[in-house]
């Protein structure tokens, strides 16, 4: 084997180098988690590069040509960048394919040369390089590279030599950075491409890398220190995908440098990611838009993820999705993690509650012939996510949106099928918005009186027999739009001036519940029936959504009030994803009681 790559480098040599690389990254990816300190210590530079590595694994067509599978790399890089380090390394991947350009295959010595040449690439894609970072090591193991390519040295020869500079460097990123000094940590996106080339040389010996399936390792530092939490000014660390026709890159980083920092840029004038850490990130895609079309957006919350990594508060993690309707507050102060579903306008895609705004999105709504759908998270993104928190949790429990309404309780449980050595459990609500909201409450509250896992389960589970939710629809203007309900039918409401009340059944169906000829019409029969639940089942919470309606929603926070004799747990916007169908206007009171409220039957007015 090694006869062969010393004469010639080909397209399938050079993908099972990277391939290998990749491998020994997934491999080290909890102790990246472990190290990440800078640009902020979120925990989640490990999972970033696993991730990128995962792409040019899953996604590369390889070819006997080393330019054409060194493009199909690059590409694969390009679409699974996560991170600051993930987009370096992208760059840097197509750096090296633009100097490749179209050859069939490339002697040690040219490729050499090529990496070398790929390094302005990776320095060029950031506005204010930093260096104690992977960039460094990235150019001292190139510079090494093309010293030790000299005609009588073998690509394994090179490749050994290049990578004990690679690993010197490393050591030296903390007298670069002084928040990896004062942590007594090296770089962790440097230590990822020091795997990398490490994983090289293991293919190039003949060896392949040993991983354990899935499996995240528990992993002390003796020497980590707590880095304060003011030093993250921008929440959300934030990227994209843009595809248009002659991308300005220098104008999008002008753009995007308004609105926070550690911006990387990488790509072509057709294809181009962008990450940048802000705490705007609706207005930002708002502003980027004008680039092109968003085929991609990622969004990580940085602030909650330096939380988990440096001031866990539970051992058990709470994930849910965007369809649970809970106050930011209340999410920050249980730590619940949250994974968006998209929100498609046409070529417009949106992450729920993230990027797009309520204002922004019925403005939308009202404005555009194009009447958005939703989609279901991958399953990679829970996997990307479910590989973060068990690096920091003991287990995890994951609840979400009625497996009726949406696939996305589906998702999460392949993911979390998908991870050997950890604890995840992954429970249908058969809830949605408001009612989805007081049981994760419920279930955050037991995590935090330090309830054993398995008896939380076990209780949510049985509470989602305990919860209701009555949603007052103002028109089926939004359910004709979205194909819900059909264009006569939705004539015939409007010329009667219909009402319809909307509720989900036990099995977690959307179903009428009833109806009336005004909102006010509408506002007494959900009374009645909460009332009706109270005398039977003992009401112990409520809260009240709404659609952009908050005069409403107040009325019924004074009627309900008087009602039950206490306020509601809290009263909020609803989802857009859950505005889609709800449309403008509509109002719903959730509720969670004592005893199962399907074994008590509610007389439909």
């Amino acid at each position: 084997m090694e006869k062969k790559i010393q004469k010639v480098i080909d397209g399938p040599t050079l993908f099972n180098a990277f391939f290998s690389g990749a491998r020994a990254v997934i491999k080290e990816q909890g102790y990246l988690n472990k190290i990440n300190v800078f640009p902020v210590p979120d925990g989640d530079t490990g999972t970033n590069l696993a991730s990128t590595m995962k792409s040019i694994i899953e996604l590369t067509a390889v070819s006997q040509s080393i330019g054409k599978t060194s493009r199909s790399i690059a590409d694969a890089a390009l679409m699974g960048a996560r991170g600051n380090s993930g987009a370096i390394f992208a760059q840097y991947i197509h750096g090296l394919s633009n100097t490749i350009g179209n050859k069939e295959s490339l002697d040690s010595r040219s490729f050499a040369r090529a990496i070398r040449e790929a390094v302005p690439y990776a320095y060029d894609a950031m506005t204010t390089p930093v260096e104690g970072t992977m960039l460094t090591v990235m150019k001292d193991w190139a510079e090494a590279l093309n010293s030790a390519g000299g005609s009588e040295n073998s690509f394994l020869e090179m490749i050994t030599r290049s990578n004990e500079v690679a690993k010197k460097s490393l050591e030296e990123t903390p007298e670069k950075l002084d928040a990896l000094k004062k942590a007594g940590v090296v770089d962790a996106g440097a230590r990822g491409f020091v795997a990398f080339v490490e994983g090289i040389k293991i293919f190039l010996s003949g060896k392949t890398v040993e991983m354990e399936d899935e499996v995240i390792p528990d992993i002390e530092l003796h020497n980590h220190v707590h880095v304060d939490e003011t030093n993250i000014q921008f929440r959300y660390c934030t990227e994209a995908i843009i595809e248009g026709t002659g991308i300005d890159q220098e104008s999008l980083k002008r753009d995007a440098g308004s609105y926070g920092d550690s911006i990387v840029v990488v790509g072509s004038n057709k294809r181009t990611r962008v990450h940048i850490h802000t705490n705007e990130p609706a207005d930002l895609f708002y502003r980027l838009g004008k680039y092109g079309s968003i085929t991609q957006q990622k969004v990580d919350d940085m602030e909650m993820q330096y939380r988990v990594s440096q001031r866990r508060k539970y051992p058990i993690a709470l994930v849910i999705d965007s369809v649970c309707d809970l106050p930011r507050e209340i999410i920050d102060y249980y730590q619940i993690h949250v994974v968006p579903l998209f929100l498609n306008f046409g070529e417009s895609h949106y992450l729920d509650k993230i990027t797009i705004k309520p204002d922004q999105f019925y403005s939308m709504l009202e404005s555009t012939d194009i009447y958005p759908v939703s989609a279901q998270p991958g399953i990679n993104s829970f996997q990307n996510l479910y590989h973060f928190l068990a690096t920091h949790y003991d287990s995890v429990i994951a609840i979400h949106v009625s497996d009726k309404l949406s696939g996305t309780w589906n998702s999460s449980l392949k993911a979390a099928e998908r991870l050997k050595g950890k604890k995840i459990s992954v429970i249908n609500s058969r809830h949605v918005s408001g009612s989805f909201g007081l049981l994760v409450l419920r279930a955050a509250q037991l995590i935090e009186n330090g309830t054993d896992h398995d008896e939380i389960v076990k209780t949510i589970e049985s509470l989602t027999k305990n919860s209701r939710i009555f949603v007052s629809v103002n028109t089926l203007k939004y359910m004709v739009k979205g194909g819900r309900v059909s264009p006569m039918k939705g004539l015939l409401a409007k010329m009667m001036n219909l009402k319809p009340i909307v509720s989900v059944d036990e099995e977690g169906n959307s179903k009428l519940y009833g109806k009336a000829f005004s909102r006010l019409g509408n506002m007494k029969k959900i009374l009645g029936y909460i009332d009706e639940l109270n005398r039977k089942c003992r009401i112990e919470n409520y809260n009240i959504t709404h659609a952009h309606a908050p005069k409403q929603a107040k009325a019924f926070e004074e009627s309900l009030t008087k009602l039950l004799g206490k306020k509601p747990e809290f009263i909020m916007e609803v989802s857009p994803v859950v505005g889609i169908s709800a449309g403008i206007g509509a109002v719903s009171v959730s509720v969670l009681c004592e005893r199962n409220t399907w074994s008590e039957e509610i007389k439909v007015r």
